[in-house]
């Protein structure tokens, strides 16, 4: 029989996702809710909730559960490092997460994956544990992108790029060759609730779509923990701040619930398109 995978799980459809896959193929899985971000759906499966700071206990929990590979899916705010209630290992490790949170995320989240594979865990990205969840290649719904969304798309995905080098966001909006918006901390729902905001003049609207959405990895980042994200709320939001489509690298970002994605982008006349990595790395 085939050890569990472990899954430290926020909030969100990812971690469920993953959690049915691991359970449909026959691996099983031991889930680890993070205490203040649990995910409702994820409380019939095997495992128990934990606290941000008890890095002890997710370990032993996991070990007694015969976990080899272990991935981190969903959504959790960083914590106020003060509030925080440790354990032995937890209190251990906290002068290094303090010092590499102040360089970024990125940073604060290779402490974590390397402190688990320390232990003897396998840490794994969320496309590993559900390979199906990568984006794919080229036009995946919708009508082809014309010559200005892949001018705009081309614009969105070097910035996305300039500012994923930061450390700041992973994503970023483009209309007629003008930067609307650049995701930070807010994350992309927000900004593209930002977008919806702007003036009608310097943006698209239903039955005008103008301008695209764009989303990569950070250059810099940790991809077993953090890889972009897009479901059907994507498409939904997008749509409502006026835009033609959504460019997504292909193999390097995840899409949730793809079908219903493909289905929403086409009742509201938007395409899905999967760009290379090396797309928007000239000029």
């Amino acid at each position: 029989m085939s050890a569990p995978l472990g899954l430290i799980a926020g909030l969100g459809d990812l971690p469920v996702a993953i959690a049915e896959n691991a359970v449909a193929t026959g691996q099983g899985v031991h889930v680890l809710r993070l205490k203040g971000f649990e995910e409702p759906r994820l409380a019939g499966y095997p495992g128990s909730v934990v606290g941000l700071g008890e890095v002890g206990a997710v370990i032993a929990r996991l070990k007694e559960a015969g976990c080899r590979d272990l991935v981190f899916a969903g959504n959790v705010r960083r914590p106020n490092f003060s509030d925080l209630k440790l354990d032995v290992k937890g209190a251990a490790l906290l002068p290094k997460v303090i010092s590499e949170a102040r360089r970024g995320d990125d940073a604060l989240l290779r402490v974590l994956v390397g402190e688990f594979e320390r232990h003897g865990f396998n840490v794994i990205g969320s496309e590993q544990a559900h390979a199906a969840l990568l984006a794919p290649a080229g036009l995946i719904a919708g009508t082809a992108p014309s010559k200005a969304d892949m001018s705009d798309m081309e614009v969105a995905a070097r910035v996305a790029s300039a500012s994923g080098a930061l450390d700041i966001g992973q994503a970023c909006v483009v209309c007629d060759g003008l930067v609307l918006a650049v995701e930070a901390q807010e994350g992309t729902d927000e900004m593209l609730r930002r977008c919806a905001s702007l003036p009608a003049d310097i943006r698209g609207r239903s039955g005008a779509r103008r301008g695209v959405l764009v989303k990569r990895p950070k250059p810099v980042q940790e991809r077993r923990i953090d890889l972009p994200t897009t479901g059907v709320s994507t498409v939904e939001l997008a749509a409502a701040a006026g835009l033609a489509g959504i460019g997504i690298e292909a193999g390097g970002a995840l899409m949730l619930n793809r079908a219903a994605m493909e289905q929403k982008a086409r009742e509201l006349g938007l395409f899905l398109y999967g760009f290379s990595s090396e797309f928007g790395a000239g000029g």
